[in-house]
């Protein structure tokens, strides 16, 4: 009954059923979160876990089925090493490895896991274990179910708990180390105990963040089951109309998806006619494109913060002005993301919690690298690698890195020259802002075609058509940049900025 119906759903509004499934699951967060307000708040934090478990898996079962075994079975196995591996780095290194396995080997990986644990203890070999065994299984998944087409299948919530997992082990090894030795970040995440298999479950299949994140700990976890995310102790938070913003405001981006995508779809750049367009038309095109392909993402995770408000797991205390806060949970920050003409403003307001996840738990820990630079490159190439097998993650991703570099040194070559600082300050700024907004969503969409086509033929086709103009113009810049630097920047100020 519920396929005929949701087939007749998807086919008036013009999409195809797992993306109706997948919404659907995310508004229904909300109800989910009314009954936790309502019945489940005052609850002993066993009844609490037992119906977030219940509620997750059953979206988990509404949207993939059978192959809901595929996050189950990860969550049992993550348990399994965390009682028995206990605080080591092969635990987090063998979380990593096995989200990542195809499930075919994954009895031999666990019992090799298991003698790995029992011959090395508490040692930081199990972290780095667990941290491999989890990306194997995501990896292998990728594999095995990869199209050359964007799919809605199981592999998307497993990636958002693949990195719940490999967080949780962290988060555990962090509660074994001396507080001295950790910073505020780790200190508030860090966990004292290994969790129940029920409590594990209940954070894993949370609803409000199971299907498109957001990225939280499990110690934000505990204390909304514990009620302390509350801006009323012992009583469920007034986040309703915090909630219904959130809510509103992702209809909105929902809306403008569904209205503006069949006009930009993405099998355009595969057409005679588009190889046909000027070259203007061709870069505009990516350009518009852009901002409405995103407005995907930003609706879904919009819509899915709203839940987190309204359950609390979204309260982050008070403000600097006494306010309460609802933005612990908050995957983007739309104004900025909307007005900011730097590509850093875009990425730092775009997927907020998974970026400061791989900030914490990759760039972050790469500090005995003693470069900082490589240790961005390792967290770009591990977002590359999380996203998929596809080669246009790896292209999207270094041109981020092209970009974000070369706009830092533009920045502090208008920051260090008077003449380039009079001329931001001057009042033909509002013109400046309109052209650095053209480009900077230009060359914003011209790292998501290989993001969003996937595979060589497909990209390669589309930057050949306009003539590679992202990587021209980028590597040009960083050719030139330290020239104009010693032409507009006074040899005082070039001598300071070397000392510092």
């Amino acid at each position: 009954m519920a396929a005929p119906l949701m087939e007749k759903l998807s086919e008036s509004l013009g999409s195809t059923e797992p993306a109706v499934r997948l919404i659907l699951s995310v508004l229904v967060g909300y109800p989910c979160a009314l009954l936790y307000r309502r019945f489940f708040f005052h609850q002993p934090p066993t009844v609490i876990h037992l119906y977030h478990a219940i509620s997750g898996l059953s979206l988990a079962a509404f949207n993939f089925g059978t192959q809901l075994y595929h996050s189950a079975l990860c969550v049992f196995i993550q348990f399994l090493m965390l009682r028995l591996m206990g605080r080591t780095v092969t635990t987090v290194l063998s979380s990593f490895i096995f989200q990542m396995a195809p499930s075919s080997i994954i009895l031999v990986i666990v019992f090799i896991q298991f003698l790995m644990l029992r011959l090395m203890g508490r040692t930081v070999t199990t972290v780095l274990s667990s941290f491999i065994f989890q990306m194997v299984y995501l990896l292998a998944g990728y594999y095995y179910t990869a199209t050359e087409e964007y799919d809605i299948k199981w592999t998307m919530p497993q990636c958002v708990l693949a990195l719940k997992l490999i967080g949780l082990s962290f988060d555990y090894y962090d509660g074994g180390q001396e507080p001295s030795q950790l910073n505020p970040e780790q200190q508030k995440s860090a966990l004292a105990k290994v969790p129940s298999l029920l409590e594990m479950t209940g954070f894993s299949y949370f609803y409000g963040g199971f299907l498109v994140g957001p990225q939280f700990t499990l110690r934000s976890y505990q204390r909304l089951v514990a009620g302390e995310l509350t801006d009323c102790p012992g009583h469920p938070p007034n986040s309703v109309l915090p909630a219904l913003k959130r809510f509103s405001l992702g209809f909105v981006c929902l809306a403008i998806y569904q209205i503006f995508s069949p006009y930009y779809p993405d099998s355009y750049y595969l057409t005679d006619d588009y190889d046909a367009q000027p070259f203007w038309y061709r870069c505009v095109f990516i350009l518009l494109w852009a901002k409405i392909i995103l407005y995907k993402y930003v609706s879904c995770w919009v819509i899915a913060e709203g839940v987190c408000i309204l359950s609390g797991l979204g309260y982050n205390g008070l403000g600097q002005n006494g306010e309460h806060q609802w933005d612990a949970c908050a995957n983007m920050k739309v104004w900025t993301f909307e007005t900011t003409p730097l590509f850093t403003g875009t990425i730092s307001s775009f997927n907020i919690n998974t970026n400061a996840w791989v900030a914490r738990h990759v760039f972050k820990r790469l500090k005995f690298l003693g470069n900082k630079l490589l240790s961005q490159v390792t967290a770009l190439a591990f977002l590359a690698v999380w996203h998929g097998t596809h080669s246009g993650y790896l292209i999207c991703f270094s041109m981020e890195f092209i970009i974000v570099n070369v706009e830092r040194q533009a920045q502090a070559l208008v920051r260090d020259s008077p003449l380039l600082t009079r001329l931001a300050n001057s009042p033909l700024y509002p013109l400046i802002y309109l052209v650095q907004q053209f480009f900077h969503w230009l060359f914003m969409g011209y790292p998501l075609v290989p993001f969003c086509l996937f595979t060589y033929d497909k990209w390669l086709r589309v930057y050949s058509s306009v003539y590679f103009c992202g990587h021209i113009f980028f590597f040009t810049l960083y050719l030139v940049l330290p020239y104009l630097r010693k032409a507009l920047v006074p040899r005082k100020e070039r001598s300071e900025k070397k000392e510092d």
